[in-house]
């Protein structure tokens, strides 16, 4: 059981770092949102206040426990010595080697010795994240699905030196708000990003083919084989950018099968990166819904 004077850090106010923070203050926990873009900072902070306007308004959520979430979540620009109290600490930035290793190098020399330092990495290796710190055995990866409030699945992902009580502590963290955990080895793309990886980038060739308009390609799986969201779909919100930055790691670690589709590469470049810009496969209004009729077809891309 995890003690409700216990603290969590989240570094990043992406989409998943956003989520993540709802889901830890939400559950009883005073919780600390890191991110260096200050704008970000506010909008991650009015994003987890609509989630939970949002649950009261549905009945899902009692009000008064949507006001002490809201009094448990705060927020900062710097990894500071407000963080230093903290049992447990995850990272949400970039999929980038370099910024995810000086995050979690920052945080052991900040939070105590028996913290757990945890990376929402969906593709890149733990064991080369935790090789930085001077006990990596406190490092694992804790692999949260988007959208966070909604999504029960968390991959806890093992590098090499991730030592059994950091298992277990970590395990009790994921109990604690309600998620249920799954362990995995650590490999390129674990099991669910691997496998979406490959879906997608399916179904960007396909688009790209014109084998199908972007919609029908949505609907075969949503309808076919009774996923939430199609593939298209998800790229949108994932974001293309972090999709192609996954594909090309995969297709250096695993070869030819995981090779980019040059669409996405094109759309990157494009800067439609999905949702999050308001022009990804589909165009989204200014409530981030995806306009009908606007999703890219044929093989004339």
């Amino acid at each position: 059981m995890i003690d409700k004077n216990s603290s969590v850090v989240v570094v990043g106010s992406g989409l998943m770092g956003t989520g993540i923070a709802h889901a830890f203050a939400s559950s009883g926990y005073a919780t600390l949102l890191v991110d260096t873009n200050e704008q970000a900072l506010k909008k991650a902070h009015q994003g987890i206040e609509d989630i939970l306007d949002a649950g009261v308004k549905l009945g899902k959520v009692a009000a008064a426990d949507a006001d002490i979430a809201k009094s448990l979540l705060t927020t900062s620009t710097t990894l500071g010595d407000t963080s230093a109290g903290a049992s447990l600490l995850i990272e949400t930035v970039s999929e980038n080697l370099a910024v995810k290793q000086s995050v979690i190098k920052q945080a052991a020399e900040l939070l105590g010795h028996n913290a757990i330092l945890a990376t929402n990495t969906s593709a890149l290796s733990v064991t080369e994240i935790a090789s930085v710190v001077d006990n990596p055995q406190r490092v694992i990866g804790m692999h949260f699905f988007n959208p966070v409030h909604k999504m029960k699945l968390v991959e806890l992902v093992l590098g090499i030196a991730t030592d059994e009580q950091t298992v277990a502590d970590t395990r009790d963290w994921c109990d604690a708000i309600n998620k249920t955990s799954i362990l995995v080895n650590e490999s390129p793309g674990l099991t669910t990003s691997r496998m979406s990886a490959m879906l997608g980038n399916e179904a960007m060739w396909m688009l790209q083919e014109g084998t199908a308009c972007a919609e029908d390609i949505d609907t075969a799986l949503r309808m076919g084989f009774n996923h939430p969201m199609g593939p298209l779909e998800l790229g949108d919100l994932t974001g293309w950018d972090t999709r192609l930055a996954v594909l090309k790691y995969l297709h250096a670690t695993l070869g030819d099968k995981f090779r980019p589709c040059p669409l996405i590469i094109k759309m990157v470049a494009a800067g439609r990166l999905g949702r999050k810009v308001g022009h990804g496969v589909y165009r989204y209004d200014e409530d981030g819904k995806a306009v009908a009729g606007s999703g890219l077809k044929g093989s004339n891309l």
